[in-house]
């Protein structure tokens, strides 16, 4: 099968040097996975930077950089303008020999752009939203970072494709909410990559104080703060929040500033600690160094960090909401706290954090949990299958002639020549 994969912005190849390479990490390790099935795959981004190659080969697939826009990261809002023009030159560019049996759009931008594509032609469209604005806006309200056109243009979009695919049981809620029918919405949860996230292996280096690690940008939102002030109920104890700028450039960045008089005013400036965006290859070091991970966005669809830091063997104490909630089995692998709920959330922390056998079977719980239920395989195994579910449905049924021979009795039979017909 011919698959595209489209994202509007670009994914630097899902670089493991990329602190914030999370999704592109997704795309990419989706698009190697298809590819080792045996699928000609090709991902479709956005060239930032002049520099980069048109197409370069990748773990058996094929990266194909478009030059949309100026050179350099552009924010969303801009790139929209652009999207039509992006749509155009991937449609020119399915009408030579390579056409893709099925495309799928990653993140709002990139589905624009795929269903703009295809547009003129058969081809079906599965898109994937990674987060959706109308949820955000929510969850994060004043917090919510998205441009004004990007919800409406999300509902636009879900009439323009043949399947979601949903990575949490909130976000199919949303997206029926949007118009979809439930029959048209599939839930395909992020997988974990079980070979680099393991508990054997290297940890950073920590004091003796117990370590709950957070991970996530640090605007208001992602609920460092409800962790700051649940740490006043935790006692002897640090948090270390990955996430933000690389680590050289925090004394910069005003919401490392804004999170730092924070936990100062809190009282527990000494305990918190900032290390900026971490590389994804360090990632695993990071939860291993971990006595627990936390995870209390407010908005959480995907659920990458909790699985993340389970197949790490670490138990994973967060908000009971969207991806978090279906990844962490409460009391087994974790445990979950109603959002918002700052004083059961310190409660549970500290309890955890004193209780070592409840630590070490919540670890080993995790652990299993992932290696059945998350692994890419499966994952790409579930997408393979949907893939093929949308093609057989748009691709017409090719009639049979039949010949018609008479029987000695004089009755006619008929008896299928295996051709087909052609327009």
């Amino acid at each position: 099968m011919r698959i595209g994969l489209v994202c509007a912005q670009s994914g630097r190849s899902g670089s493991a040097d990329d602190p914030s390479s999370g999704p592109a990490q997704h795309v990419a390790r989706v698009a190697a996975e298809l590819a080792l099935r045996g699928h000609d795959v090709r991902v479709y981004e956005r060239r930032d930077d002049p520099d980069l190659p048109d197409s370069v080969e990748i773990d058996g697939y094929r990266v194909e950089r478009v030059s949309i826009g100026p050179d350099g990261a552009i924010p969303s809002a801009e790139l929209v303008r652009h999207v039509p023009a992006f749509g155009d030159l991937l449609g020119a560019r399915w009408t030579g020999d390579w056409q893709p049996d099925v495309v799928h759009g990653h993140f709002w931008l990139g589905g624009l752009v795929a269903a703009s594509a295809v547009r003129q032609t058969d081809i079906p469209v599965v898109q994937t939203f990674h987060s959706l604005g109308a949820e955000q806006l929510r969850h994060l309200g004043p917090a919510y970072p998205g441009p004004g056109e990007r919800i409406p243009l999300e509902r636009a979009l879900t009439r323009a494709i043949d399947l979601a695919v949903a990575q949490s049981s909130e976000e199919v809620d949303e997206l029926t909410r949007m118009g979809l029918q439930r029959a048209a919405v599939a839930v395909v949860p992020s997988g974990v990559d079980t070979e680099r996230f393991h508990p054997e292996g290297e940890a950073v280096p920590r004091d003796r104080r117990s370590r709950i690690f957070a991970v996530g940008d640090l605007g208001p939102g992602h609920g460092h703060e409800d962790l700051i002030r649940a740490l006043r109920m935790v006692g002897d104890a640090e948090l270390v929040i990955a996430g933000g700028p690389s680590a050289d450039r925090l004394a910069e960045h005003s919401e490392a500033r804004r999170l730092r008089e924070f936990a100062a005013n809190t009282g527990v400036g000494e305990q918190v600690t900032l290390v900026g965006g971490v590389p994804y290859a360090q990632m695993p070091a990071w939860y291993r160094s971990a006595d627990v991970v936390a995870c209390t966005s407010r908005y959480s669809p995907a659920g990458r960090v909790p699985l993340e830091a389970m197949a790490c063997g670490v138990p994973v104490i967060g908000y009971s909401m969207g991806g978090v909630a279906d990844t962490v089995v409460d009391d087994v692998t974790g445990r979950l706290v109603p959002p918002g709920d700052v004083r059961g959330l310190g409660l549970t922390l500290r309890r955890i954090l004193s209780d070592d056998a409840q630590r070490f079977a919540f670890g080993h719980a995790a652990v299993d949990r992932v290696r059945c239920s998350y692994t890419w395989e499966r994952t790409v195994g579930a997408l393979e299958r949907l893939y093929e579910r949308v093609v057989r449905r748009r691709r017409p049924v090719e009639p049979t002639v039949v010949e018609v021979e008479l029987e000695p009795t004089g009755e006619p039979t008929e008896k299928p020549t295996g051709e087909t017909v052609t327009a």
